[in-house]
């Protein structure tokens, strides 16, 4: 860069010195140019074509050689100032050159001893895949050898004992198992005490809590509907000229009508419970409007039997508000609005439903449970029973209806373990499980058929009298509990502990009961001697 500035300086230098010199020749030349009067004279007096002869200037001679000298001065300095930066650039290059070249051997030393270590960490690694291939044939080999070894081995066992291997198993399990029976019978018993011991209180405390919030005002029509009237005057409109009305309205809905009962209100009776919705609803709007006679009652009758849907949809909505759930697809409000017209066991659905919920839900808030899941599972956990597929069981056919509208499926787990086809998922199902139970079970809750009933109780008895040890079994207290006495000469005392758990497991699995089966086993044993 120097070298460059100091040309440029040098040749600012010689123009400088140059523009006087310039002004001076020009001076000349104009002075020259112009003559004065007497040359002019004198060069008209001279010959055409001469011309004049040029002053000489020594110190414009001197001034020139004087800046040559210098330039000259100056251009030495230059070249040498520029030959000493272009030893050191040289210079630095050349070290630069071989910084570089040191520190690019220095990587490929490093990267050679890198692929080294690679090279000899890979023969390692081959040499392990080869023993550990060897090993494995070994190992087969071994293998092998100790299962001839094994069954030969068995087989002369076998020989020997003269059982086979299924035999001897089965044999040393009911050799431990007797060995070991007083002990089980002790851990069972200490386990059941400490349980009882512990939660019997509190889970009476919750159940008479739960129970006493499930009380509902609700009053399930078996077979009667009533219908108030405002004066006892109406009954006449009612029977109508010669009881044409009456007989009319009996005729078209199918029901049978009681006056004699109270003076302000009329009965309705039939054993379908559509019908005799019809016939409330008709018979209440043929009262509002005054106007009793045949003609008007067919009309009504037609016109409540084309609205049955929305009374149904009314029910619905009416027993989703109870329960306190909202929010439920209209399709599902329909359905459950069915359960007006449907009993179990005697047992009105939409009753029922209303009892097990509000148990369920005050279940689940004693226990710290998810309150939303019991009650939408307490409220759907019987919408099967409302299904028109005949060849599905309710709980199949509640799965089913749930998931069509998209219910969540912890919910849907409540409905399919409320029976206990299923195990249970979760503590809201057993919160389900329970409640159903309780209003299912409680006295008075339902009824059935005789046949039905004495089904069951045999059923109960047949799996307790299936047992070696057991003498006699009793099905009491309308199947609540079944008592089972022993042969005491067949039998020990820590028998009646293991039989008693393994004969309710089995109740469980074989009989479906509404509750509850509590089973008690009796072993006694007597003595008895005479005198002579």
């Amino acid at each position: 860069m120097s070298f460059f500035s100091n040309l440029s300086t040098l040749f600012s230098t010689v123009d400088e010195n140059k523009k006087p010199v310039v002004k001076k020749q020009e001076k000349s030349k104009s002075e020259a140019q112009i003559p004065s009067k007497k040359s002019k004279d004198r060069k008209t007096q001279s010959e055409p074509g001469s011309r004049p002869k040029q002053q000489y200037n020594p110190q414009l001679k001197q001034e020139a050689e004087s800046i040559i000298r210098d330039a000259r001065s100056k251009a030495r300095e230059i070249i040498i100032e520029a030959k000493d930066e272009v030893l050191e650039m040289r210079s630095r290059a050349e070290k630069e050159s071989r910084r570089t070249e040191h520190e690019l051997a220095e990587q490929q030393r490093t990267l050679q001893n890198k692929l080294d270590r690679l090279d000899y960490r890979f023969d390692q690694i081959e040499e392990k895949e080869k023993r550990i291939d060897q090993l494995k044939e070994d190992l087969v080999t071994e293998s092998a050898r100790i299962e001839k070894s094994r069954s030969q081995v068995l087989k002369k066992l076998e020989e020997l004992s003269g059982y086979s291997k299924a035999e001897a198993k089965e044999l040393l399990v009911e050799g431990l198992k007797k060995k070991l029976s007083n002990d089980l019978a002790k851990i069972v018993a200490e386990k059941e005490e400490q349980a009882r011991i512990e939660a019997d209180d509190k889970a009476r405390e919750i159940l008479i809590d739960a129970m006493r919030h499930g009380a509902t005002d609700y009053v399930a029509e078996y077979t009667v509907s009533v219908v108030n009237i405002p004066s006892e005057d109406i009954k006449g409109k009612i029977i109508g000229k010669n009881g044409r009305n009456i007989h009319a309205f009996e005729l078209k809905t199918g029901v049978d009508i009681d006056l004699d009962t109270s003076n302000t209100e009329i009965k309705l009776s039939s054993f379908d419970p559509v019908r005799r919705e019809i016939a409330r609803v008709a018979m209440e709007r043929l009262i509002k409007d005054g106007r009793i006679q045949p003609t008007r009652i067919e009309e009504v009758v037609e016109k409540v039997t084309e609205e049955i849907e929305r009374i149904t949809f009314d029910a619905g909505k009416k027993l989703c508000h109870e329960v306190g759930v909202y929010n439920i697809p209209n399709g599902l409000i329909a359905m459950l609005g069915k359960f007006k017209y449907r009993f179990s066991y005697g047992q009105n659905l939409i009753k029922h439903t209303i009892e097990e919920t509000k148990i369920g839900t005050k279940i689940a808030q004693e226990l710290g449970l998810d309150v939303n899941t019991v009650k939408l599972g307490c409220l759907l956990h019987d919408i099967g029973k409302v299904s028109e597929d005949p060849d599905e069981n309710h709980v199949q056919a509640g799965i089913r209806i749930a998931k069509k509208f998209n219910i969540s499926p912890v919910v849907i787990a409540c409905i399919a373990e409320h029976h206990e086809d299923q195990p249970f998922s979760s503590p809201e199902s057993v919160a389900v499980y329970i409640a159903d139970a309780i209003s299912g079970a409680r006295p008075g809750a339902r009824y059935e058929n005789h046949e039905e009933y004495m089904k069951r109780m045999e059923a109960l008895e047949v799996i307790a009298t299936s047992y070696d040890e057991v003498k006699k079994a009793y099905a009491v207290q309308a199947g609540r509990e079944l008592r089972v006495i022993l042969i005491p000469e067949k039998s020990k005392d820590d028998d009646v502990t293991l039989l008693a758990s393994s004969i309710r497991d089995r109740v469980a699995k074989e009989v479906v009961v509404p509750g509850t089966v509590t089973v008690t086993v009796i072993r006694e044993l007597r003595g008895q001697a005479q005198t002579k």
